[in-house]
């Protein structure tokens, strides 16, 4: 979600202000975790530098920088759509200059983590449209998976490019009051949000330029060409130049933003289904100079709209013929066709097993604890504690699908219930987490705001984990929803090394 067609700079001069000082003194963070300070006016070593800085500005200043950076932001195109909106389906993407602040040492766990279970995922993968041995032992029911509506029939047998299934995810974590980290969830389909990251670090070097020159932050912007390779390692072997295309459902898709910005950011074609057929046994681009052979796309189309001869015959988005060129290996796809059963709540609390089956390790990042409802005896504990408990659909995202229990009204609860019982293996639930908070600008003060937070990780030749993520953040006080189709905005994450740098 970003174009990068015009270049805009915003210069600003830090300095000692004679107005109201910014003080983050009364900011208490209370009973929460608070990735920035460790108690009131006690700030993390990590963060010292950054609150210094922030404390020797006005207000005014600070809510000119705010400004200065959402506008930055709206000129850079940075949006996102919302289906259900009546007054028209394109938003810009809400945005806090107060970032979330990680040490090395923190992220270095965060990312062995990481590597571990995507590495589990992708062998999950390969396994259940393969072998199915995971199942035949007995480890994960059968029933789940072939009840699950990420699972694709059509993949069965299909063995992508290097078995790599899952190219590009995007993992949500949260930390508890404890400060212990969780895996929310997995995002294996179509995960979005990168150009967010890309974005927004851009428009904060220009914040805090002195900030960024003195403190040693790990650069983001090496997503793009890391993507690249990725990609280009997946085209079929003896190509000189492979050709890769992102594929988009087009411009009313909530994120076709970020399907141009990668697209630019890479230097590939941006193309709809409508720009490309099956032609003497290969994927073809109509061009102005007639077809050309395209060799990967990095789609960001469903399953269910990519073929309507293999999945759902009435889509107008897709290519006909496109899976078979796709088994025949004359063609990769990013990710592959398939992965979205992992992003099934009820399969994600099977990711321990998985680890343990296929890597013979515990898991690194544990999961938030889960509760089966199509397990009669902890549907009977959900039902009854309905007011403490989130309730989320298997197969939904972007907030939709849930009940926030302790936030919901009785109707709510006795309505979600009945959905439950109609339909258990739809269902699971999980405590209420007391997410971490991180601060954030509210007219004329500080609030925390919980937060969550999406690294992006990349499997190709190897595993790479892009330096911090997508930390979204609540900005409805007191909610703990941080989807942007819930009220949700996004803070720039920062991974500090040790030291500073020299001016």
């Amino acid at each position: 979600m970003g174009l990068g067609i015009c270049i805009i700079v915003v210069y600003f001069v830090l300095y000692q202000s004679h107005g109201f000082d910014v003080k983050f003194d009364e900011y208490d963070p209370g009973d929460f975790y608070d990735e920035l300070f460790f108690s009131k006016g006690q700030p993390r070593s990590e963060a010292a530098l950054l609150i210094e800085r922030i404390n020797s500005l006005s207000m005014e200043e600070l809510q000119q920088r705010q400004q200065a950076a959402q506008n930055a932001l709206f000129k850079l195109g940075v949006t996102f759509n919302v289906y259900s909106d009546n007054q028209g389906t394109e938003r810009i993407f809400p945005f806090d200059i107060i970032p979330r602040i990680l040490s090395i040492q923190e992220w270095q766990r965060l990312e062995q983590g990481l590597k571990q279970r995507i590495h589990a995922l992708n062998l999950f993968l390969n396994d259940i449209y393969g072998d199915q041995k995971i199942l035949k032992d007995g480890v994960i029911p059968t029933e789940l998976i072939n009840s699950a509506s990420g699972f694709s029939k059509p993949c069965i047998g299909v063995k992508p490019p290097q078995g790599i299934w899952c190219h590009i995810t995007g993992t949500d974590l949260v930390r508890d009051r404890d400060g212990q980290w969780y895996v929310l969830e997995d995002n294996m389909r179509c995960p979005s949000g990168v150009s967010y990251v890309l974005e927004n670090r851009r428009v904060m070097k220009t914040t805090f330029p002195q900030v960024f020159g003195r403190m040693n932050i790990l650069p983001v912007d090496d997503y793009a060409s890391q993507l690249l390779e990725t990609l280009l390692n997946l085209a079929p072997t003896g190509l000189p130049e492979p050709t890769v295309v992102v594929l988009t459902p087009g411009i009313y898709n909530s994120a076709y933003f970020e399907h141009s910005f990668l697209a630019q950011q890479m230097g590939v074609e941006l193309v709809e289904g409508r720009d490309l057929v099956v032609s003497d046994g290969y994927l073809q681009m109509q061009t102005t100079k007639g077809l050309k052979r395209v060799d990967v796309i990095y789609r960001r189309i469903d399953d269910d709209f990519l073929d309507p001869l293999a999945f759902r015959p009435d889509s107008m988005l897709g290519i006909p013929g496109l899976m078979e060129v796709y088994r025949s290996g004359r063609l990769a796809i990013a990710n592959a066709p398939g992965t979205g059963v992992a992003d099934d709540k009820v399969i994600y609390a099977y990711v321990p097993q998985m680890i343990r089956y296929y890597l013979g390790e515990d898991q690194l990042l544990p999961n938030v604890p889960t509760y089966l409802c199509w397990e009669p005896e902890q549907q009977q504990h959900v039902l009854q504690n309905l007011d403490k408990l989130v309730v989320k659909a298997a197969g939904e995202s972007g907030g939709y699908g849930m009940l926030v229990g302790p936030h919901a009204t009785p109707a709510e609860r006795e309505e979600f219930a009945g959905r439950i019982q109609a339909n258990p293996r739809n269902y699971i639930a999980q405590p209420t987490l007391c997410l971490s908070r991180v601060p954030t600008l509210f007219d004329d003060c500080f609030e925390g705001c919980h937060v969550d937070l999406r690294p992006y990780i990349l499997y190709g030749k190897d595993i790479y984990v892009n330096p911090g993520g997508l930390t979204r953040v609540a900005l409805r006080r007191g909610s703990l929803v941080v989807n942007s189709s819930q009220g949700g905005g996004s803070k720039d994450t920062w991974i500090v090394a040790e030291g500073e740098n020299e001016c």
